[in-house]
């Protein structure tokens, strides 16, 4: 049964990437500079919305790891009341989210961002010009979502691989 979730997480995550290659790949030669814009920012939101549904997915599937078979834990505060805090998975989650540099801290900075409507842009004139500063957000760069998608593949493999042993 927890082999299905794993399928299901490795889906989510293949589409993200399959999706995130899409960016490279050739535009149509009638899009304009807006159009191509919109595409970008599109498969940009996608990419963002499979990796936070593989991370609750994830959660899912580690519960069903635990035997809980009607389980459906959307936090990691959820997960460890199920499982309990001193479960290796949940414990290595807790390492992943007091690391600054970690996926699971991508994942979190990204849905913040998604989750808020954009912050209006300051209008620059000669008066302001260095008063104005770009608000800094999560990396939403190909790389980085790159990096957060392969953390995560990786920490999905090595649970099944974990728990297939078993």
């Amino acid at each position: 049964m927890a082999s299905q979730w794993y399928s299901l997480v490795s889906q989510k995550l293949f589409l993200a990437r399959t999706l995130l290659v899409q960016i490279d790949a050739p535009g149509s030669e009638t899009a304009n500079e807006a159009e191509l814009a919109l595409r970008r920012e599109s498969i940009i939101q996608g990419t963002i919305e499979l990796l936070l549904r593989s991370r609750k997915l994830s959660l899912v599937m580690i519960a069903r790891f635990h035997q809980h078979k009607h389980e459906e834990p959307t936090s990691l505060e959820q997960l460890a009341a199920l499982i309990g805090e001193g479960s290796g998975e949940v414990s290595r989650l807790r390492d992943l989210e007091r690391n600054a540099d970690s996926w699971w801290n991508h994942l979190d900075q990204l849905e913040v961002s998604q989750s808020r409507p954009p912050v209006p842009r300051k209008t620059v004139s000669a008066e302001n010009v260095i008063a104005v500063a770009e608000a800094s957000g999560p990396d939403r760069s190909v790389a980085a979502l790159g990096k957060t998608l392969t953390a995560m593949k990786n920490f999905a493999d090595n649970l099944e691989e974990q728990h297939s042993e078993w």
